[in-house]
């Protein structure tokens, strides 16, 4: 290890990967940051690369001396499979950055989604920590860091040294599992070696029940914590519960332990009790949803403001961000002093654009994607405020985080105000209503498209007692029977009530 500090090797690949969703282009990643560029933006106040680059080198920075060698780091909002040439193409960055690190470097971090696909491949991150195996050789540490929807293959597993997921969904813990990340591989470094337990379980658990502050997805995570915590870090390092991805459709869905730590027989006895307790309790791993029609009665008779999350058109599951099921319904229906947040349409914001505030006109949603789910939709319209789309996330998952919507209108049709923007995103932030000068705590109603990340960003707003999960049509419907699966190990729960399962 070099007298200034240990030289540490810093790439990624970043995205969740929804099947049965258009393929990803060079153009849907919003960061691809080669070299010393990954330290600029994880260094900067607001940087574009989500949370864990940066709570990683933060914590290298303070812990004392060392070398950063970055190569790429590559992040996109959830997609379909990424279209093969491009992976290839970072395949080769990565290759030749690693090439010239060869026998120069003490550790390895890699950021990693662990949902991602190519057109070609099932198991994008296990190819790329295979490449680094294959390059700097098994000698060196290598630490990776998940999203907790990560479809966990064995390669993940095999070709690190400790693996590291999210605790947190909404994902609010992103710093801190970078940080996590960085003590662990100057454990590593230090010389110590961590046994990981890993066990798959036949359950594709529902977007919607994976949430982390209350319900059975919660009870396992905090089972865990508590248990690594009684049993100390000697013998356990990390424990992580992975939801997974059910979208993802590949051979390796399922929920995953994995237990990471010095002691094996530790850490394999740990991540049986949590298989176990994730398994009594795989009959709430289910969906509950509210019908459009009831969602249209509360929204015109609530006493208290609701929030109606749009789950079903998630863009951070893949959804495509336009469907017009629920604001087609609303404005049928007279809804009053409402915002719906956000739309996905670069036509529709561009002509605002060009005709400016205070402009009536008709406008016409999915005039250029109306195919699938994305049906159109014409109202008379007043534009309202006009923005640049570019945004510095207030709350959750973007808090901090600098998000180009591209050009962004709110428009009004009748009692809605309707935010579209030109560049896909969730609405997670309120500050993507509020940039516009929208006022979010007087709205009665409010829609939001996204699934689960906006209970995050608008809890300041709605309690969970006053969130509806809506039940419509989308890519991301949590109805997993509505969706022709492909590779999907079966049977499985919840689509196959027939399915067993025993502990080792």
């Amino acid at each position: 290890m070099s007298g200034a500090g240990p030289r540490i090797a810093l790439l990624g690949f970043s995205i969740e990967c929804n099947r049965f969703a258009p393929t990803a282009a060079r153009a849907d990643f919003r960061v691809w940051l080669e070299g010393e560029a990954i330290l600029a933006d994880a260094r900067s106040r607001a940087p574009g690369a989500l949370g864990e680059m940066p709570g990683f080198v933060r914590a290298m920075d303070k812990a004392g001396a060392w070398q950063p060698r970055p190569v790429l780091l590559t992040m996109a909002e959830p997609n379909g499979p990424v279209e093969h040439p491009l992976f290839a193409e970072m395949m080769a960055i990565w290759r030749q950055g690693l090439e010239a690190l060869r026998g120069q470097v003490d550790g390895i971090y890699c950021v990693l989604h662990g949902a991602g696909l190519t057109t070609e491949l099932d198991d994008p991150e296990g190819a790329l920590q295979a490449l680094v195996r294959e390059v700097l050789g098994q000698g060196v540490p290598l630490v990776c860091s998940y999203d907790l929807h990560a479809n966990v293959s064995d390669g993940m597993v095999r070709d690190c040294d400790a693996f590291v997921g999210y605790r947190t969904n909404p994902h609010l813990d992103m710093r801190e599992r970078g940080a996590e990340s960085a003590g662990l591989l100057r454990r590593l470094m230090a010389g110590e070696r961590f046994h990981r337990a890993f066990r798959r379980l036949p359950i594709v658990a529902p977007t919607v029940s994976q949430l982390t502050s209350e319900g059975p997805y919660a009870e396992v995570i905090n089972l865990g914590q508590a248990q690594a915590n009684a049993l100390g870090p000697k013998k356990i390092a990390n424990v992580s519960v992975m939801g997974g991805f059910a979208y993802g459709d590949t051979p390796f869905n399922g929920f995953a332990i994995i237990v990471t730590g010095p002691d094996k027989p530790a850490c394999e006895a740990l991540a049986d009790e949590l298989a176990k307790a994730a398994w009594e309790r795989r009959a709430r791993f289910v969906a509950k949803l509210t019908s459009l029609r009831e969602s249209v009665e509360r929204a015109l008779t609530s006493e208290v403001p609701l929030c109606f999350a749009d789950v079903a058109d998630n863009p951070g599951g893949g959804g495509r961000g336009n469907t017009m099921y629920i604001l087609e319904a609303f404005h049928k229906a007279g809804v009053q002093d409402a915002i719906f947040g956000i739309i996905h349409d670069p036509a529709l914001a561009a002509e605002a654009h060009a005709l400016g505030g205070g402009a009536k006109f008709t406008a016409r949603f999915n005039r250029d994607a109306a195919k699938g789910f994305s049906k159109p939709f014409t109202a008379e319209a007043r534009v309202e405020a006009l923005s640049d789309g570019k945004v510095t996330g207030r709350r959750g998952i973007f808090a901090n985080t600098a998000i180009e919507l591209g050009p962004t209108a709110a428009l009004r049709i009748g009692g809605i105000v309707v935010v579209v923007v030109s560049r896909r995103t969730q609405c997670a932030d309120p500050a993507f209503l509020e940039h516009l000068g929208l006022d979010i705590g007087a709205a009665k109603v409010v829609v939001v498209k996204s699934r689960g990340h906006f209970r995050g960003g608008f809890d300041e707003f709605f309690s969970a007692q006053r969130i509806v999960e809506v039940d419509v049509p989308g890519l991301t419907s949590p109805v997993l029977d509505r969706f022709e699966w492909k590779k999907l190990p079966r049977p499985v729960l919840p689509l196959d009530p027939e399915t067993r399962w025993t502990p080792r």
